[in-house]
Protein backbone atom coordinates (compact mmCIF):
# COMPACT_ATOMS: atom_id res chain seq x y z
CA UNK A 1 0.00 0.00 0.00
CA UNK A 2 2.76 2.50 0.49
CA UNK A 3 4.16 2.31 -2.57
CA UNK A 4 0.99 2.82 -4.20
CA UNK A 5 0.13 6.69 -2.09
CA UNK A 6 0.91 8.10 -5.64
CA UNK A 7 -2.28 6.39 -7.05
CA UNK A 8 -4.53 7.33 -4.07
CA UNK A 9 -3.20 10.62 -4.46
CA UNK A 10 -3.86 10.95 -7.79
CA UNK A 11 -7.31 9.89 -7.13
CA UNK A 12 -7.90 12.53 -5.05
CA UNK A 13 -6.60 15.67 -7.15
CA UNK A 14 -8.86 14.71 -10.43
CA UNK A 15 -11.97 14.49 -8.22
CA UNK A 16 -11.08 17.48 -6.98
CA UNK A 17 -10.52 18.77 -10.37
CA UNK A 18 -13.25 17.14 -12.15
CA UNK A 19 -15.50 18.96 -9.71
CA UNK A 20 -14.23 22.18 -9.42
CA UNK A 21 -13.88 22.11 -13.14
CA UNK A 22 -17.41 21.52 -13.89
CA UNK A 23 -18.78 23.28 -11.03
CA UNK A 24 -16.30 25.94 -9.30
CA UNK A 25 -16.41 29.55 -9.94
CA UNK A 26 -14.19 31.01 -13.10
CA UNK A 27 -13.49 34.65 -14.63
CA UNK A 28 -16.52 35.66 -17.21
CA UNK A 29 -14.11 36.18 -20.15
CA UNK A 30 -15.40 37.67 -23.62
CA UNK A 31 -15.73 34.91 -26.07
CA UNK A 32 -13.92 32.43 -23.60
CA UNK A 33 -17.00 32.72 -20.87
CA UNK A 34 -17.65 29.25 -19.40
CA UNK A 35 -15.41 27.40 -22.07
CA UNK A 36 -12.46 28.36 -19.88
CA UNK A 37 -13.12 25.58 -17.54
CA UNK A 38 -11.49 23.69 -20.39
CA UNK A 39 -7.99 24.98 -19.29
CA UNK A 40 -7.96 22.82 -16.16
CA UNK A 41 -8.32 19.26 -18.74
CA UNK A 42 -6.63 20.94 -22.30
CA UNK A 43 -3.91 21.98 -20.88
CA UNK A 44 -2.57 19.88 -18.12
CA UNK A 45 -3.15 17.12 -20.86
CA UNK A 46 -0.60 18.68 -22.78
CA UNK A 47 1.77 19.36 -19.95
CA UNK A 48 1.85 15.61 -18.98
CA UNK A 49 2.14 14.70 -22.33
CA UNK A 50 5.25 16.44 -22.37
CA UNK A 51 6.64 14.87 -19.20
CA UNK A 52 6.13 11.25 -20.34
CA UNK A 53 7.41 12.07 -23.33
CA UNK A 54 10.51 13.24 -21.94
CA UNK A 55 10.33 10.02 -19.79
CA UNK A 56 9.66 7.99 -22.82
CA UNK A 57 12.99 9.61 -24.44
CA UNK A 58 15.19 9.06 -20.97
CA UNK A 59 14.29 5.36 -20.81
CA UNK A 60 15.32 5.08 -24.77
CA UNK A 61 18.60 6.56 -24.15
CA UNK A 62 18.84 4.33 -20.81
CA UNK A 63 18.21 1.33 -23.52
CA UNK A 64 20.88 2.51 -26.03
CA UNK A 65 23.35 2.40 -22.74
CA UNK A 66 22.02 -0.88 -21.19
CA UNK A 67 20.80 -2.89 -24.33
CA UNK A 68 17.92 -3.97 -21.83
CA UNK A 69 14.71 -4.97 -23.25
CA UNK A 70 12.76 -3.76 -20.19
CA UNK A 71 14.07 0.26 -20.83
CA UNK A 72 12.99 -0.28 -24.41
CA UNK A 73 9.53 -1.84 -23.01
CA UNK A 74 9.22 1.17 -20.81
CA UNK A 75 9.55 3.80 -23.22
CA UNK A 76 7.25 2.20 -25.98
CA UNK A 77 4.60 2.64 -23.41
CA UNK A 78 5.60 5.55 -22.16
CA UNK A 79 5.19 6.99 -25.90
CA UNK A 80 1.94 5.47 -26.03
CA UNK A 81 0.32 6.95 -23.25
CA UNK A 82 1.89 10.11 -24.22
CA UNK A 83 -0.19 9.54 -27.66
CA UNK A 84 -3.41 8.99 -25.93
CA UNK A 85 -2.88 11.98 -24.35
CA UNK A 86 -1.95 13.96 -26.66
CA UNK A 87 -5.20 12.47 -29.00
CA UNK A 88 -7.28 13.83 -25.61
CA UNK A 89 -5.60 16.98 -26.12
CA UNK A 90 -6.27 17.52 -29.58
CA UNK A 91 -9.84 16.66 -28.72
CA UNK A 92 -10.54 18.52 -25.79
CA UNK A 93 -8.58 21.47 -28.18
CA UNK A 94 -10.92 21.10 -31.22
CA UNK A 95 -13.90 21.79 -28.94
CA UNK A 96 -12.28 24.61 -27.11
CA UNK A 97 -11.38 26.07 -30.93
CA UNK A 98 -15.18 25.49 -32.45
CA UNK A 99 -16.21 27.17 -29.61
CA UNK A 100 -13.76 30.36 -29.66
CA UNK A 101 -12.60 30.65 -32.71
CA UNK A 102 -15.51 28.91 -35.09
CA UNK A 103 -13.78 26.40 -36.47
CA UNK A 104 -12.66 23.20 -34.75
CA UNK A 105 -8.93 23.42 -36.52
CA UNK A 106 -8.40 26.54 -38.28
CA UNK A 107 -5.25 26.64 -40.17
CA UNK A 108 -2.88 28.08 -37.39
CA UNK A 109 0.60 27.82 -36.88
CA UNK A 110 0.28 26.19 -33.45
CA UNK A 111 -2.36 23.49 -34.07
CA UNK A 112 -0.27 22.79 -37.72
CA UNK A 113 2.96 22.03 -35.32
CA UNK A 114 1.11 19.66 -32.92
CA UNK A 115 -0.11 17.77 -35.88
CA UNK A 116 2.99 17.19 -37.30
CA UNK A 117 4.08 16.61 -33.84
CA UNK A 118 1.81 13.91 -33.58
CA UNK A 119 2.51 12.04 -36.65
CA UNK A 120 6.31 11.80 -35.75
CA UNK A 121 4.82 10.15 -32.63
CA UNK A 122 2.67 8.17 -34.91
CA UNK A 123 5.93 7.29 -37.32
CA UNK A 124 7.62 5.89 -34.62
CA UNK A 125 4.98 3.18 -33.67
CA UNK A 126 4.27 2.73 -37.34
CA UNK A 127 8.64 1.63 -37.13
CA UNK A 128 8.31 -0.34 -34.55
CA UNK A 129 5.98 -2.51 -36.28
CA UNK A 130 8.61 -2.88 -39.38
CA UNK A 131 11.18 -5.12 -38.13
CA UNK A 132 10.80 -8.54 -36.85
CA UNK A 133 14.02 -8.94 -35.49
CA UNK A 134 13.75 -7.73 -31.55
CA UNK A 135 16.75 -6.34 -30.98
CA UNK A 136 17.13 -4.54 -33.95
CA UNK A 137 13.40 -2.73 -33.41
CA UNK A 138 14.51 -1.83 -30.10
CA UNK A 139 17.72 0.08 -31.34
CA UNK A 140 16.36 1.67 -34.41
CA UNK A 141 13.17 3.18 -32.44
CA UNK A 142 14.67 3.96 -29.91
CA UNK A 143 16.93 6.67 -32.20
CA UNK A 144 14.12 7.51 -33.47
CA UNK A 145 12.29 8.17 -29.74
CA UNK A 146 15.31 10.55 -29.05
CA UNK A 147 14.96 12.77 -32.36
CA UNK A 148 11.31 12.68 -32.28
CA UNK A 149 11.34 13.79 -28.91
CA UNK A 150 13.96 16.65 -29.84
CA UNK A 151 12.09 17.41 -32.71
CA UNK A 152 8.69 17.71 -31.11
CA UNK A 153 9.60 20.46 -28.17
CA UNK A 154 10.73 23.02 -30.71
CA UNK A 155 8.51 22.39 -33.06
CA UNK A 156 5.53 23.02 -30.83
CA UNK A 157 7.25 25.66 -28.58
CA UNK A 158 9.53 27.75 -30.93
CA UNK A 159 7.93 27.09 -34.10
CA UNK A 160 4.48 28.83 -33.22
CA UNK A 161 6.18 32.05 -31.77
CA UNK A 162 7.86 33.31 -34.86
CA UNK A 163 4.35 34.29 -36.55
CA UNK A 164 1.09 35.25 -35.47
CA UNK A 165 -1.01 32.45 -33.61
CA UNK A 166 -4.93 32.40 -32.37
CA UNK A 167 -3.37 30.23 -29.82
CA UNK A 168 -2.37 31.28 -26.60
CA UNK A 169 1.09 31.85 -25.29
CA UNK A 170 2.55 32.28 -29.50
CA UNK A 171 3.21 34.83 -31.98
CA UNK A 172 0.70 37.87 -31.34
CA UNK A 173 -1.20 36.37 -28.64
CA UNK A 174 -0.73 36.76 -24.92
CA UNK A 175 -0.74 33.17 -22.59
CA UNK A 176 -3.15 33.02 -19.63
CA UNK A 177 -2.07 35.90 -17.37
CA UNK A 178 -3.76 37.52 -13.50
CA UNK A 179 -6.78 38.51 -15.51
CA UNK A 180 -7.75 35.55 -17.21
CA UNK A 181 -7.15 32.83 -14.44
CA UNK A 182 -7.48 34.17 -11.08
CA UNK A 183 -5.32 32.59 -7.73
CA UNK A 184 -8.89 30.52 -7.55
CA UNK A 185 -8.35 29.15 -11.07
CA UNK A 186 -4.47 28.55 -10.37
CA UNK A 187 -5.43 26.20 -7.10
CA UNK A 188 -7.35 23.84 -9.47
CA UNK A 189 -5.05 24.07 -12.56
CA UNK A 190 -1.51 23.28 -10.92
CA UNK A 191 -3.05 20.19 -9.09
CA UNK A 192 -4.78 18.95 -12.30
CA UNK A 193 -1.07 19.23 -14.07
CA UNK A 194 0.65 17.30 -11.39
CA UNK A 195 -2.96 14.29 -11.69
CA UNK A 196 -3.08 14.03 -15.31
CA UNK A 197 0.68 13.55 -15.33
CA UNK A 198 0.17 10.85 -12.47
CA UNK A 199 -2.55 9.30 -14.32
CA UNK A 200 -0.73 8.90 -17.62
CA UNK A 201 2.42 7.22 -15.00
CA UNK A 202 -0.10 5.18 -13.52
CA UNK A 203 -1.66 3.90 -16.98
CA UNK A 204 1.63 3.26 -18.29
CA UNK A 205 3.10 1.06 -15.14
CA UNK A 206 -0.22 -0.84 -15.58
CA UNK A 207 0.65 -1.37 -19.86
CA UNK A 208 4.14 -2.18 -18.73
CA UNK A 209 3.14 -4.78 -16.34
CA UNK A 210 0.68 -6.26 -18.77
CA UNK A 211 3.42 -6.74 -21.40
CA UNK A 212 5.73 -8.25 -18.42
CA UNK A 213 3.04 -11.28 -17.83
CA UNK A 214 2.24 -11.61 -21.57
CA UNK A 215 6.04 -12.01 -22.19
CA UNK A 216 6.72 -14.29 -19.09
CA UNK A 217 3.72 -16.67 -20.19
CA UNK A 218 5.46 -16.75 -23.67
CA UNK A 219 8.49 -17.72 -22.36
Amino acid sequence: MKKNWWKALAVLILSYVILQGLLGTVPRQPILNESIRNVYFHVPLWFGMIVLLLTSAIYSIKYLRSGKFDDDLIAVEFANTSILFGLLGCLTGSLWANFTWGEPWPNDPKLNSVAVGMLLYFAYLILRGSFDDEQRRARISAVYNIFAFAVFIPLIFIVPRLTDSLHPGNGGNPAFGKYDMDSRMRMVFYPAVIGFTLLGVWITELRVRMRRLRAALEE
